[in-house]
This record gives C-alpha cells, sequence and structure tokens, in this order.
C-alpha cells in the first residue's frame, strides 16, 4: 500500500461497502467521485473557523493562527462527509507524476532559477496538500490501497530526485516513444533544419532562447497590454510559417465533406505563452485589437492570420469568435465571455446547462457564472454541437490542463521556456490525441519488398518552439564535476530605497515643424534581407514517418503595392505628429500626445515605394514581402525617416522612441546565479546585492569608490539589468551596455543619474558606443523630461574614478 499526493486533474475516492451481500450475486462496490479541477486540492486544506478580521488575524501569532483552523479530524469530515460512516478508501490518482513527496536537501534544487523554481513551488505545494489530506483520511477512514496512474511515471525537477527517474512502484511503462512508434496517437513532427541555421539548432526549434529578452514581463508597467502588438521578428515567422502549414490543413478538412457531414470539426492551432502579457499580446496579433481613435471611439484593427481573425473586417467584432485566449485572470474576470457571445450560443448554453442539471442533481446550473461557461468553451473545443466546436486557435498561459481531450489540434507553437524535457512532452503532448482510429490498409517499405497490414493511418502534429527530445527512462545522472560554488545575485526587497530606475530605449527621432517633405537616401538608409535573420524555408521531420516543407506561403502572396503602404503608414505613425511628444502615462503605451499629420501620407507613401525600389536588397530567398513582419517593417520605417531629417531645414529637437512594453527598467527585477568572483554591496548604496567581476578587480574597485563617496546616493553595475543603449556601427544596429549606473547628490535637490562606461582600449565600435550615448541618448532622454536629468561619463583609469566622478559634478575630490 503507498499513499502519493495528487491534486493535479482528477482523482476518486471509493470505498468496498463492507455490509451484507445484496440478493443474488457479491457485494456492491461503491464509487464517490471528486473531481479535481487544478484547484479543488484545496478541499484539503484547513480553512478557518473564525471570522475575525484580517488585520485581527494578522496580530495574533502563528501559533494561534493555527488554533483558529480546522483541526485534521475536522477536514476529514467535511471532506469525506459523504462517505458517512464508511471504512477503507480507495484512492485513484491520475496524472500521478504529480504525486510525490519532496525530498528534501537535494543540490537539485539550487539549481532552479526563476520561473522553473516557481513552477516547483507550486507543484510541491499542490502535492504536499494532497498528501497530507489522503495521510489525514488513512488516520482517520481508513485508506485500503492508492492506484497511481500516469503517461509518464517518474520523478519532476524540483522534486529532489534527478529528474525523469522511474517511480519504484511502476508496474508497466510504455513510453511515448512506443506509442508514436506503434501508431495510437500522432506523430509530431519537429523544425530539424531551415535555410538561416543560425546557432547550433533551427530557428524555430528553440524559439523561446532568440525572443525571450523582447517579449514584455509581468511587473511594474506592464499590467495593461495594449495597442498594437509588436512581437519579435523570430516569433512573427514562426506564426506564419506555422499557419501557412495550418491553412493546408484547413482546406483539406474544407474540402472533405464526408468528414465534415460526421461531425469532424475544423483543425486546431494552439499557442501556449509563458505570462497574461505575452499572451495577451499573441492573441492580439492573432485575433485583432482594438485601436483609439480621435474622437475617442475604439475600432477594431484586423488578425494577421486570415482564419483566425475575430474581427469583421468593418471595425467590429465578430460575434462567433475563432480564436480565444485562456488565462486564469481572464477567468476570474466577470467580462471573461461578451454578451454577443452568449447570445449566438444560447441554444448550446441551454444544452450545456441542461446537461449539468444531469451531472450535478441538486445543483442550479443558472448560477453559473462567465467562467464556468468559458471553461466549457475550453473543454469542448473540437466536439460538435458544443460551446467549442467552432473555436480554431487558442492561446494560452502555460499549459492547457492535462485533462483537455481536444483530439483536432494539428499545430502547437510554444512561446515560453522549457526547463524540463517533462513539460516539452507535455506541451506536444495535447496535440498527440489521434482524430481517428478506424484501420485501414498501410504499407511499409521493407527494403526491395513492402509490407501491407491493417493499421491506424498515420496522423500528424506540427510543432514550433518546443525543444522536443525523448526522456530515457533509466533516469541515471553522469557523476557532477566538481566546481565553484554559484552565488545568487538578486535585488533585496529590504533596500528597496536604492531602487534604480531607467528608461528603455529602441531608438531616436527629430521633432520637426514643415509640411514640405524632401528625402534623399544615403548608404545608412540601406536594408538587406537575409536569411540568416528569420528563415523563409524550414524542414519539419518526426521520429519516424513524412518530412514536410514549411514556407511563408501567405507573406508571398501578398502584394508589394501592400508593403509600402505599411511603411509608410509606421514612418507617419511613429514619427510625423503635430508635437511629436509621445504620452507619458502608461495606460497605453502607443498613444501620442497628438494626432498623426495624415496630409503627409502621399508624400510618406512616394518616399516608401521609392525606398523600396532603390534601398533594399534581397539575398537567398528572402523576398520584400518579409518587411510586413512589423520589426522588420518599424526598422524599415526608421531607414526611410532617415532619408527624410537628414534633408530638413530648421530647428529639430532630438526625442527617444521608447519600447512598446516595459518602458521602464528597475533593478528590482535583478535575479541570476553566477560562478564567477563577485563583490558584496554595502546595503545603504546597492539595491543589488553583489557586483560580478567579469573582467578582472576593476568592478570591485568602481563599486568601492562608489561606496566611499558620500555624494553617491546609490548605484547598480550593468548586469543582468536590461538596460542597453541602441547604436549603430556600419549600417548594423547594436546594442551598447555600459558598465554602472549611479544616482548622484549634485547640489540642487534633484538627483543626477549617471552613466558610467570603464573603458579599456580604444577602438572604432567603443568610439560609436560613446558618441551615441552622448549626443543621442542623453540629449533625447533629458528632452523627453520624463525620466529624471541624465549625463554619461567614461573613465580609463578605475583607481583614479574617485577624482574623475566628483570633478564630472562640480566637486573637489
Amino acid at each position: 500500500r503507498r499513499a502519493v499526493a495528487s491534486g493535479v486533474e482528477r482523482s476518486a475516492i471509493g470505498q468496498r461497502s463492507c455490509g451484507r451481500k445484496p440478493p443474488g450475486g457479491s457485494r456492491r462496490l461503491k464509487y464517490i467521485y471528486t473531481p479535481i479541477d487544478g484547484s479543488s486540492f484545496h478541499a484539503f486544506l484547513r480553512r478557518e473557523r473564525s471570522d475575525a478580521s484580517r488585520l485581527a488575524k494578522e496580530l495574533l501569532g502563528d501559533d494561534q493562527r493555527r488554533a483558529l483552523q480546522e483541526s485534521p479530524d475536522q477536514m476529514v469530515r467535511r471532506v469525506c462527509r459523504e462517505l458517512g460512516t464508511k471504512k477503507q478508501i480507495i484512492v485513484i490518482n491520475d496524472e500521478a507524476h504529480h504525486c510525490y513527496r519532496h525530498r528534501v536537501k537535494d543540490a537539485t534544487d539550487d539549481k532552479l532559477t526563476g520561473e522553473d523554481r516557481q513552477e516547483a513551488k507550486k507543484r510541491e505545494e499542490a502535492a504536499r496538500v494532497w498528501i497530507s489530506g489522503i495521510e489525514a483520511i488513512q488516520r482517520k477512514v481508513g485508506v485500503k490501497v492508492v492506484y497511481d496512474l500516469s503517461a509518464t511515471p517518474f520523478f519532476l525537477r524540483g522534486s529532489g530526485y534527478p529528474e525523469g527517474t522511474l517511480f519504484p512502484w511502476v508496474v508497466s511503462d510504455f513510453s511515448l516513444i512506443d506509442a508514436i512508434e506503434s501508431g495510437i496517437v500522432k506523430v509530431p513532427r519537429v523544425p530539424v533544419s531551415d535555410d538561416s541555421m543560425v546557432g547550433e539548432s533551427p530557428t524555430y526549434r528553440d524559439l523561446w532562447l532568440r525572443i525571450r529578452d523582447d517579449l514584455p514581463k509581468k511587473g511594474r508597467g506592464t499590467e495593461a497590454i495594449s495597442g498594437e502588438p509588436r512581437l519579435p521578428a523570430e516569433l512573427e515567422g514562426a506564426l506564419h510559417s506555422l499557419y501557412s502549414n495550418y491553412e493546408k490543413y484547413y482546406r483539406q478538412w474544407q474540402s472533405n465533406e464526408h468528414a465534415r457531414s460526421q461531425g469532424l470539426t475544423p483543425p486546431v492551432f494552439i499557442v501556449v505563452c509563458n505570462n497574461t502579457n505575452v499572451s495577451k499580446m499573441v492573441f492580439d496579433y492573432i485575433a485583432g485589437w482594438e485601436r483609439e481613435m480621435p474622437d475617442g471611439t475604439n475600432r477594431v484593427q484586423a488578425g494577421k492570420l486570415d482564419l483566425f481573425r475575430n474581427d469583421d473586417g468593418q471595425g467590429g467584432w465578430l460575434s462567433l469568435p475563432a480564436t480565444i485566449l485562456i488565462d486564469s485572470e481572464q477567468l476570474e474576470s466577470g467580462e471573461a465571455m461578451k454578451p454577443e457571445f452568449k447570445r449566438v450560443l444560447a441554444r448550446q448554453i441551454d444544452e450545456f446547462k441542461a446537461e449539468y442539471r444531469q451531472r450535478f442533481p441538486g445543483r442550479d446550473p443558472d448560477t453559473l457564472t462567465d467562467e464556468d461557461l468559458l471553461r466549457e468553451v475550453m473543454n469542448t473545443v473540437g466536439k460538435p454541437g458544443k460551446l467549442g466546436q467552432d473555436i480554431t486557435c487558442v492561446v494560452s498561459v502555460s499549459m492547457l490542463s492535462e485533462g483537455w481531450d481536444a483530439n483536432t489540434v494539428t499545430h502547437i507553437l510554444g512561446v515560453r521556456a522549457f526547463g524540463t524535457q517533462l513539460l516539452c512532452e507535455q506541451v506536444v503532448g495535447r496535440g498527440l490525441r489521434r482524430m481517428s482510429y478506424a484501420t485501414d490498409t498501410c504499407t511499409v517499405a521493407i527494403g526491395p519488398e513492402s509490407l501491407e497490414f491493417k493499421g491506424f493511418p498515420v496522423e500528424y502534429a506540427e510543432v514550433y518552439g518546443v525543444p522536443f527530445s525523448f526522456i530515457p527512462c533509466s533516469g541515471s545522472q553522469p557523476e557532477p564535476k566538481p566546481g565553484p560554488m554559484p552565488t545568487r545575485v538578486r535585488s533585496l526587497p529590504e533596500r528597496a530605497d536604492c531602487e534604480i530606475t531607467f528608461p528603455r530605449v529602441m531608438g531616436y527621432r527629430q521633432d520637426m515643424a514643415t509640411n514640405r517633405l524632401t528625402y534623399e537616401f544615403t548608404s545608412d538608409c540601406h536594408l538587406t534581407l537575409s536569411t540568416e535573420d528569420i528563415p523563409t524555408r524550414t524542414e519539419s521531420a518526426p521520429i519516424v514517418g513524412e518530412r514536410v516543407i514549411h514556407e511563408l506561403d501567405d507573406l508571398r502572396a501578398r502584394r508589394e503595392q501592400e508593403v509600402a503602404f505599411l511603411l509608410a503608414k509606421l514612418t507617419l505613425e511613429k514619427y510625423f505628429r503635430h508635437n511629436g511628444e509621445p504620452q507619458a502615462s502608461n495606460s497605453d503605451k502607443h498613444k501620442f500626445a497628438s494626432e498623426v499629420q495624415s496630409w503627409l501620407f502621399p508624400q510618406v507613401l512616394t518616399i516608401a515605394r521609392d525606398w523600396l525600389s532603390q534601398c533594399v536588397t534581397c539575398k537567398g530567398n528572402a523576398f520584400p514581402q518579409l518587411l510586413l513582419l512589423l520589426t522588420y517593417a518599424n526598422d524599415a520605417a526608421d531607414r526611410i525617416y532617415q532619408s527624410i531629417a537628414g534633408t530638413e531645414e530648421g530647428q529639430q529637437r532630438l526625442l527617444p522612441i521608447l519600447r512598446p512594453y516595459d518602458q521602464v527598467g528597475s533593478t528590482r527585477y535583478v535575479d541570476f546565479t553566477t560562478t564567477k568572483p563577485t563583490y558584496l554591496t554595502n546595503p545603504g548604496k546597492c539595491h543589488v546585492s553583489h557586483v560580478v567581476a567579469d573582467t578582472g578587480s576593476w568592478e570591485q574597485k568602481l563599486a568601492q569608490t562608489l561606496e566611499e563617496m558620500a555624494e553617491v546616493l546609490c548605484y547598480v553595475k550593468n548586469q543582468s539589468l536590461g538596460f542597453h543603449i541602441p547604436y549603430t556601427i556600419e549600417a548594423q544596429e547594436h546594442n551598447y551596455v555600459p558598465d554602472f549606473i549611479a544616482q548622484i547628490d549634485s547640489g540642487d535637490g534633484k538627483p543626477l543619474n549617471l552613466i558610467i562606461e570603464v573603458t579599456g582600449d580604444r577602438d572604432k565600435e567603443k568610439a560609436a558606443k560613446v558618441a551615441t550615448a552622448r549626443n543621442l541618448w542623453v540629449p533625447a532622454i533629458n528632452n523627453h523630461a520624463g525620466f529624471g536629468r541624465w549625463e554619461f561619463i567614461e573613465i580609463t583609469d578605475p583607481w583614479d574614478a574617485q577624482k574623475l566622478l566628483s570633478s564630472s559634478i562640480g566637486r573637489d575630490a
């Protein structure tokens, strides 16, 4: 008998009746089912029995607060009320790879960072609550036996055991590769090569490593994602490449009248994101978004993927959406489903309520919330006659629930980190349920001969962004090699007074006052499109089966005139407004305080057409329509504007172009580990715990100097901070990362933000970095006037830093 923790998707609590045998036969086996929907493991949490206020509870000590909670026996009586006086429970744990007791004091715990650590903590808490509950039932009622069921019966990362180690009580292990080779699931196809091949793997295989720094994080300044969605170029390319292949699947389904008459619903495309901000941005890009017009009204802008658009093409929303967004924040919102959507689905909603009434006698289905109905939409994706039958695209935060059983998923895109192969396997598994189990004659070539047999025709799932490989079942690990102990470098909450914030700048622009535009194309205005930047042809292959080529067919089919119009539109919106002042409010980061000078559009369109014909070079399989990807389109708009700005006369004012998301960076987000030497910082001077020595001892020396100077209010080393200065050299854009930021008491009551660069050898690239910081970044930020006063200083000798710093702010050393 083994009781292990659960608390994931479903669990059944049952008990064999110990009474007399019923007439005519054996004893009855009675089951009482308790479904676990992702949160109901909280049923085992000991609830508070007092209605005292929150403040009163906070004033109590830990022992007193525990005294207000249920006892373990009271919790068991509540949970097992339906069992009455029955004894000897049978527990069935489904998805039992979440059922474990953490092994403490294990070195593997220290290797978890960031989101991996948070996810492991959540899994451990759910497992602890569930196993403690089962143990309480064992003591009070009695547990006869526990059955664990899992397709992946091994320990998870963060459990204290080596990831992939099989549970010792496994009876039968039938691996995923066996299931794929047997044909009982779909065959996943992942990118194996492309015409870019920059790095060790195809661009769309391990996508997260290429895009993670350009996506919004969930934190200060990013609570609300609004305005036009701007995705990294690689993510845009992945969406269009995978969508082009999806469109072929969809057209095949559309032309199969027999399949549709039998109730087969369209194929489904799912996107798995890392947080709610990223999922909202991807959803807006795919399905459409709302733009605020000058008259204060909102107009719906078209989504970029036609089959998944939720807009009606006339500035409004479709009553029946093709794409849904699933995340916990939306499910908890009172506006989770729009009234128009519920009116269109009135018949299906009534059917669901009738089904609910049969499933749960005594409960009132009219008490169902919009969130309940949205969950039903998600759970019935791909099911004819149900709420979710017409959904073709699902954008989700984290993973869809493991009980999700849609069998029409054909395309999966991962937009998140995949720290474990189990997570890869679980995400890919959302698309591996077969659509049909009807057998057919299959042919396999064996040398010069062929073999015919009855089997399941192959079905494929196309997967991007998931670095999927099969986990060895042995769970063996190589012996660890001795090395330096890592140091965790992070911001400390108790040092919040030393927090330093900074603007995140994408580029620079000139504020001009003129209605007649002239232009001249210089070498800086030229742009080369190449598959080195983004693949246009990706080969995906399964473990067994047929390979397939994915191409950007939907982009290549667009007209070049559409490209010119988009570039003119972006150039006008970014650079040509009445006064050019960006709006400071974080509520809408894409609005400006003035309207677009729309009367200039014909002139800008002419310039954009000339730029396309004279300044764009395509290499390899690249084509001009790649400029429809917003990252490249914005780059092109910048170059078009440079050709105009370079010929303008009159007074100009330099302003920054801020990132559309995360406009303000902060030291509060620093958290990483390193094996490099570190210097422990002064608690009164630095928000971050350590300074890392990258190039020797000068970092420690400069940090000591800054801590010893009374005029230095606080400082931070610019490592894993996310602060960089965009600059251009030899027509290539780069990001310059200065060494330190310090806040200086300049004597006028307003702190001076000082960017400090310690320079060794002077070269052409360093000169360009320093010139950009002094002549573009600092003047643009100071002209903006929304981020305080900034200056830049270059130090050639860290041991003479105090004298240089003092002289730079008008103080004697």
